[in-house]
């Protein structure tokens, strides 16, 4: 299946029907709230307080591919800013999310380059050599591989590995449903605790 049949769900409804797996740390946010993302990850690790690899990422990254970025625990740096998006979304990168900060929100969010990260920060990183491209990344516990699907929205991020994604369509349109029809007897007036058999 095609990962953009993903992309209806909301990243809590695939952490859920993943079993309640996949999701990044409650940190990682879109810099703007309308922000989201759907795609395939192309993950890049850093060394702390370093975006050389980074603006090899974007360049070497597949048009719809999303960096997942992990920047060696190390936040206290702006790694990410307005001439990277508009690299990056003029080569169609459908989007960066990133365990650190990034700076320049307003042009990004003016651009609507969907970014996702720990915060703002205005310090300048350096520019060496090292780190890695498009090897596994672990981010809060979770191993992202490259190729996993990464969805975000206003909520967070969840990762959906790759050979589970008709599972997680199959499941999330099954809580869906079951979801709606739960909306619908609330909106009769019942309260949830009536619904769900706890009363």
């Amino acid at each position: 299946m095609n990962h953009s049949s993903l992309a209806k769900f909301s990243a809590a409804t695939l952490h859920e029907a993943l079993g309640k797996v996949g999701n990044l740390p409650s940190a990682i946010k879109p810099i703007a709230p309308g922000m989201k993302v759907c795609g395939p990850a192309y993950t890049v690790q850093t060394i702390p307080g370093d975006n050389k690899i980074l603006h090899r990422a974007y360049a070497y990254a597949q048009p719809g591919d999303v960096l997942v970025v992990h920047c060696s625990d190390y936040y206290e740096a702006g790694y990410w800013g307005d001439l990277m998006s508009l690299g990056a979304k003029t080569k169609g990168i459908a989007g960066l999310v990133i365990d650190a900060c990034v700076r320049d929100a307003d042009d990004i969010e003016a651009m609507n380059f969907p970014v996702f990260s720990r915060g703002l920060c205005l310090n300048g990183t350096s520019s060496m050599e090292g780190g890695t491209l498009n090897a596994p990344i672990l981010i809060g516990g979770v191993v992202i591989h490259p190729g996993d699907i990464i969805v975000g929205d206003r909520d967070g991020v969840v990762v959906v590995p790759r050979d589970r994604m008709q599972e997680a369509f199959d499941k999330a349109t099954a809580r869906e449903t079951r979801e709606e029809s739960i909306r619908e007897q609330l909106r009769q007036g019942k309260t949830s605790i009536q619904i769900y058999g706890w009363e």
